[in-house]
C-alpha cells in the first residue's frame, strides 16, 4: 500500500459490481467509498452516519488508474484532507490487496447541514475537533 491514511477498508468485489467487459463499473467505486466513509465515520464520532448525521455529500470525483474484477479483495484508504468553515474533505485511494496496484484515486466533499432549513451550517466545534484527531498529517 502507499500512503498513510487514518481509515482503511475492504471490500470484496461482487459479481453484481461487474459491467458487460468485466469489470468494476465506474459507478460502483462511489459505492466503495461510501462503505469506507460510512465506517470511518462510525470510527470517528461512534455514530451512525446516514439520515440524521447532520451531513450532506456536496462534491465527489473519483481518477481511475486500473480495473478491478470480480472476486478481487479491495482496500480503500481514507484521510481528512481540509476541514472548513462547514465542509471538510476527505482523500481516498483504493488499491487491489493482492497485487497492490493502485486503482483509483478520490476525493469527496461534505458538508454539515441542515436538513430542515435546507442550509449549510458551520461545523460543530466538537465535529471539527474529532476530524482534527482522526487527520493523519
Amino acid at each position: 500500500m502507499t500512503t498513510a491514511f487514518a481509515f482503511r477498508h475492504r471490500v470484496e468485489v461482487r459479481f453484481r459490481d461487474c459491467d458487460a467487459m468485466g469489470h468494476v463499473n465506474h459507478v460502483v467505486y462511489f459505492t466503495y467509498l461510501e462503505q469506507c466513509r460510512f465506517a470511518f465515520w462510525r470510527q470517528v464520532t461512534g455514530r451512525k452516519a446516514g439520515p440524521g448525521a447532520g451531513i450532506i455529500l456536496a462534491r465527489a470525483e473519483c481518477d481511475y488508474r486500473a480495473p478491478a474484477f470480480f472476486g478481487e479483495q479491495l482496500e480503500v484508504g481514507v484521510n481528512v484532507a481540509g476541514i472548513g468553515k462547514s465542509s471538510f474533505t476527505f482523500v481516498y485511494e483504493i488499491v487491489n490487496v493482492a497485487s497492490g496496484a493502485r486503482l483509483a484515486d478520490a476525493k469527496t466533499v461534505l458538508v454539515a447541514y441542515d436538513y430542515a432549513a435546507g442550509k449549510s451550517l458551520p461545523l460543530a466545534p466538537e465535529m471539527r475537533a474529532l476530524l482534527e484527531r482522526a487527520r493523519v498529517q
